[in-house]
């Protein structure tokens, strides 16, 4: 049986991985509102946020195609588990010259791309559904919806390199011609 307190707990945390995930998004209630054509009320948003309020499901279905994120990243991953607070944001919105060099960790580090993941919805092809599948499950792995830029790893070129039968150069070409490297 779940308790009110355990009721009104839950709530709060759900209430909180959808203010992380709009945060994320660069939005703030009022351009939610807007942005969906009052679909989303900045005043039921924020209850929802606050815990004060319940959200059905098919509300958090919506919600989470309007953020284009999976349903399942706007719940807590686990019952007892706190949602990331908002100052554990990672701006990923910063230019190339705003953001400070990671430290090097070896000759992997400088094979680093961000992809655009605009250009990338906006592409066609079969490579787009491939890529966007791929980079789909890194965005939740990281729980990164800030659905602009993606920074992978050099394991994760070779990854797509391998889908796509060519090497990490061929492939850090071919996100060329496709303009999807940043």
């Amino acid at each position: 049986m779940v308790t009110n307190g355990m009721t009104t707990s839950y709530a709060n945390r759900v209430g909180e991985r959808l203010r992380l995930i709009r945060k994320q998004k660069g939005l703030s209630l009022q351009e939610v509102e807007a942005t969906s054509t009052q679909e989303f009320k900045a005043s039921v948003l924020g209850a929802y946020e606050r815990g004060e309020r319940a959200i059905s499901v098919p509300r958090l279905q919506r919600l989470a195609q309007f953020y284009n994120v999976p349903v399942d990243q706007l719940l807590p991953q686990d019952v007892s588990e706190f949602a990331a607070r908002e100052d554990d944001l990672i701006d990923l919105t910063a230019s190339a010259d705003e953001l400070t060099p990671l430290p090097r960790r070896g000759r992997d580090e400088e094979f680093r791309v961000s992809i655009d993941l605009g250009r990338l919805q906006a592409s066609t092809g079969q490579e787009r559904e491939m890529i966007t599948r791929y980079l789909g499950m890194i965005q939740v792995q990281r729980q990164d919806f800030n659905g602009k830029i993606l920074t992978i790893r050099s394991e994760d070129l070779r990854a797509i390199a391998c889908l796509f039968e060519t090497t990490t150069d061929g492939m850090r070409r071919r996100l060329d011609e496709l303009g999807l490297r940043r």
